[in-house]
Parts: C-alpha cells; sequence; structure tokens
C-alpha cells in the first residue's frame, strides 16, 4: 500500500511539475528582453512549484536558521546535495534575486531544463574548465551589477547514500568574483525520501538548516583548497554521521 501511495505521488508531482512548468514558460517568453526581471520571476514562481513539490511528497521539511537569509544582502547559498529535491527546496527557500548555477546536464531534465534556460540561470561545463571560469566570471559581475544572490551546489553531483561529496572549486571563484558571503544551507534527510534512480516516494522528515554567513572578503586564489576545506567544515558540524564523508572523523558534532 506503501507503495503504491509513493508512486501515486510521484505521478501527481510530475503532472503538476509539467503543468506548472508550461505556465511559467508562457510567462517568460514575454520577460526575454529582460535578464533580472526573468531571474525574480522565476524566484517567485519558483516558490510555488517547490513549496508545491514538497507539499505533495507529504514529507514534512523543517527549517532552521532563517535569519540568516537576507533578501536584502546579496549572498552565495550553498547547499548539500541529496536528492533530486534539492531544486525544489531550493527554489522555494532561496530569497527573491538568486541566480542559479547548474551543471549543463539539467538542460535534459523534463519541464526543469527548458525554464532554467528560458529564466537565464548559469550553466557550467564541468568537462571545460576554463570555459566554466569565464561563465563563471560574466555570471559574477552580472550578479554584482544587478544586487543578486547565487544558489549552487558545490558538489556538483549527488551522492546515493546522502553523504557529503567532495567540493568543486567553483564556488570559491564565485566567491572571489562577487566577494559576497557563503551561507551554506544543510539538508539532512531528502535522499531517503526520494532513492536515486527511483520513482518511489517515502514521507521522511527532511531538515534545513542555514548557517551563519562565511566572509569571503579575505579569501585569495592562492588558498583556493583551503577555502574549500572552510566551507567543507561548516557541512560537516552541521550533518549527523551518517551523512559526512567517510575521509572525516564520525565524532559527535
Amino acid at each position: 500500500m506503501r507503495t503504491l501511495e509513493g508512486l501515486l505521488r510521484a505521478l501527481v508531482g510530475l503532472v503538476f511539475l509539467g503543468v506548472m512548468v508550461a505556465l511559467g514558460i508562457v510567462c517568460l517568453i514575454p520577460l526575454l528582453p529582460w535578464h533580472p526581471l526573468r531571474i525574480k520571476f522565476t524566484n517567485h514562481f519558483g516558490t510555488v512549484v517547490g513549496s508545491g513539490i514538497m507539499h505533495i511528497s507529504g514529507c514534512k521539511v523543517r527549517v532552521h536558521g532563517k535569519e540568516h537569509v537576507h533578501s536584502s544582502r546579496p549572498a552565495i547559498y550553498a547547499g548539500n546535495h541529496t536528492s533530486i529535491f534539492d531544486a525544489f527546496t531550493s527554489i522555494w527557500l532561496s530569497p527573491v534575486g538568486t541566480v542559479g548555477v547548474a551543471k549543463r546536464e539539467i538542460i535534459y531534465y523534463p519541464f526543469y531544463g527548458l525554464a532554467w534556460i528560458l529564466a537565464g540561470h548559469l550553466l557550467i561545463d564541468r568537462g571545460r574548465t576554463e570555459r566554466a571560469k569565464a561563465s563563471m566570471a560574466k555570471m559574477g559581475a552580472f550578479v554584482k551589477q544587478h544586487g543578486l544572490h547565487i544558489f549552487m551546489l558545490p558538489e556538483g553531483t549527488r551522492a546515493s547514500d546522502g553523504r557529503l561529496l567532495p567540493l568543486k572549486k567553483g564556488i570559491v571563484y564565485l566567491a572571489l568574483q562577487t566577494g559576497l558571503p557563503i551561507v551554506p544551507m544543510v539538508t539532512v534527510g531528502a535522499h531517503k525520501a526520494w532513492i536515486k534512480g527511483s520513482l518511489l516516494l517515502r514521507k521522511v522528515p527532511i531538515d534545513i538548516t542555514f548557517l551563519p554567513p562565511i566572509d569571503t572578503t579575505g579569501w585569495s586564489e592562492d588558498r583556493v583548497d583551503e577555502h574549500l576545506e572552510t566551507l567543507k567544515a561548516a557541512f560537516v558540524a552541521a550533518l549527523p554521521e551518517d551523512q559526512r564523508p567517510l575521509d572525516v572523523s564520525l565524532e559527535p558534532a
């Protein structure tokens, strides 16, 4: 019975997503000449879509540390990547004026990929480092010019067991180009709600915690690995033992 319920929830979620994204695309087309307006429109729209998907999932989402999320204070929001649900919790909880950064493969996601492109969010080609750096430099200038935020998943991919994977250097380069602080968004439990490679949904509690911002004003390009460790340490301290990377001590946080 639970399996059938989970499959039905997945089906309802896909239908809801398809209808909402189709509506969003219709609204985005007239806004094509105005890039910042498209970003903000999809942020508002994403709040409805993201919260709707999580409601359909049946998972109880508990959000902590909201005091660290400020629409008027631009920042880079960095989330750990454990589930496909991360796409929906991020567009739901990010402040208005947030530019998303994702791997180029997202364009192949049904519905979601097309909306991402029309909204004007950033695509990163992970196989071409110099091209990725150029894209991030351009986005950094755009973000600073319009006082926007950035959201990205610095692991670049997700682990099926929910454990934190090595962080990519792109988030450090974005911080160097923008001077923005990094606000870690730590997700716990989502990997148990939608198993990778499956359509089966499980109703489990999901906790999302926004940590205090990490100041990046003193960061430099010759210390990229050190800065990544600073960000990793913040995540590790906030994650439960079963979601910490295997290369760190599993002492209680």
